[in-house]
């Protein structure tokens, strides 16, 4: 059985060597990604080769998403890696860069020392670590340690009521979407976006760069953008609730229902949401999850979400490949309870053209009939999202001869994309999504598929015609 909602996997220390990462491939995972925060580019380089390499050998089209850093403040680096800090003790935390140990460390922000006041909460790691300003000296600040606990390399630091100044747009950033291009990436993750010009400033660079191929994810971490939902999701070609920052920018209590708000806003706007952070985090260290994570998981699952994605889980996690499997499981399990012709009555189709109608009457007979799936022939994978938004019971098969197409289409909902050779005639379209149904899904006499697509192919942009075969 095909999964309809979608699994992005980080990819770190634990799973980077190549059998890993076709274990990866086979067992689920849609998008690989990669987190500029803590990969270099010789990394990076080397995964997206691993990926190329496999996706030809196992005749598949995993596509790569690079997630910037972002305009962030985050610690140095300490000795050995990490260091524990124990309540009570005292810690100076510098703007220069220093070598962190127990008694000290460094930000990679140096206007901090000015836009913090006696008495502020540092919150480090995700909020999991606090500390509070004693002093303010000339390069350090002097800090009481409030929560006992281990900071590692590079973790993320924020000021309890206090919005930084930071830049829009990193050098860093720059530089990295310029790499993300150059690798011929699929996804960029936009950290830390508070409106619409964030995200403008990277499609810029995209447009100055000619490439139209790589959709913007832009991340939802901070109470500013989740102000300005509506006008970044115009610019937008899906978010991501970043449930780590967010839960430190906003009340930990308000995260769920601004999930649900994301999720669905997203799918009346017909762009993809994805639901990050600490999903089944219990099996970084554990074989079994718990149970509030499966449902966290589940309920991601039946508000909708188009993904859901695993981070320090399969990047230092010990059962990385059981992590995604267990994924797999609760993903499949909850879609059997998901009411799709609910969806699809929740879906407004604010354009009422041809392809929007059509794909609103294919996915409410494939409800209605019970079909095995949906068969899309596409160029550009447009009629796959339309059908993809009206959150079809069935999988939708995307047959399409663009690997630029395949690989845009992995974070949609229910399609699964599949390179074929280019086809002019439609019987031989018939022809092949009927072999490429057998193929990926398991059918008896009798069983219904809908084909529906543009034709002539290839010489339309709309989709025009849907046709039900009995198999």
């Amino acid at each position: 059985m095909l999964n309809k909602t979608k699994v992005v996997v980080t990819i770190g220390p634990a799973t980077m060597e190549k059998e890993q990462i076709k274990r990866l491939m086979q067992n689920g995972m849609d998008v690989a990604r990669l987190n500029m925060s803590h990969a270099s580019y010789n990394f990076c380089t080397d995964v997206i080769e691993k990926i190329q390499e496999l996706n030809e050998e196992l005749h598949l089209s995993i596509a790569v998403m690079v997630d910037l850093m972002g305009p962030e403040v985050r610690t140095g680096t300490f000795t050995n890696g990490q260091a524990y800090f124990r309540k009570g003790d005292k810690v100076r935390i510098y703007m220069d860069s220093v070598e962190g140990d127990s008694t000290k460390f460094s930000v990679n922000y140096s206007d901090l020392i000015k836009e913090v006041q006696y008495n502020s909460i540092i919150k480090v790691k995700d909020g999991l670590m606090l500390f509070e300003v004693i002093s303010i000296e000339k390069d350090f600040l002097l800090c009481e340690v409030l929560t006992d606990g281990i900071i590692e390399d590079k973790q993320s630091v924020a000021v309890e009521g206090v919005k930084l100044h930071l830049p829009r747009m990193t050098k860093k950033d720059e530089t990295d979407i310029v790499f993300a291009h150059k690798m011929n990436v699929d996804f960029l993750a936009l950290s830390h976006v508070s409106c619409q010009e964030d995200v403008l400033a990277a499609s810029d660079i995209l447009i100055g760069l000619k490439n139209d191929h790589i959709g913007i994810i832009s991340k939802i971490e901070n109470e500013d953008a989740v102000n300005n939902l509506d006008e970044i999701i115009r610019v937008s070609d899906g978010l991501m609730v970043a449930r780590g920052d967010l839960g430190v920018d906003i009340p930990l209590e308000r995260v769920p229902g601004v999930q649900k708000k994301i999720i669905d806003k997203c799918h009346r706007a017909g762009i993809v949401s994805i639901v990050a952070t600490e999903l089944l985090s219990s099996m970084e260290t554990t074989i079994r999850p718990t149970r509030a994570e499966v449902s966290d998981v589940a309920n991601a699952v039946l508000d909708g979400a188009d993904a859901v994605m695993l981070s320090n889980e399969t990047t230092v996690g010990k059962f990385p490949i059981e992590t995604l499997n267990m994924m797999e499981k609760i993903i499949n399990s909850a879609e059997k309870d998901i009411d799709y012709l609910e969806f699809l009555e929740r879906h407004e189709e604010k354009d009422k053209d041809i392809t929007g109608m059509i794909s609103r009457s294919v996915a409410e007979c494939a409800s209605k009939l019970n079909c095995s799936s949906i068969i899309a022939p596409t160029m550009s994978g447009y009629t796959a999202r339309k059908m993809s938004n009206c959150r079809p019971s069935c999988p939708i098969i995307a047959v399409s001869p663009n690997p630029s197409t395949v690989k845009s289409l992995q974070l949609h909902f229910a399609v699964n994309p599949v390179l074929i050779e280019e086809l002019k005639d439609f019987d031989k379209i018939i022809e092949v999504s009927k072999k490429v149904t057998f193929d990926l899904i398991s059918t008896k006499p009798g069983d219904k598929i809908i084909i529906t697509g543009g034709y002539p192919f290839k010489e339309v942009k709309s989709t025009n015609f849907m046709k039900i075969e009995e198999l």
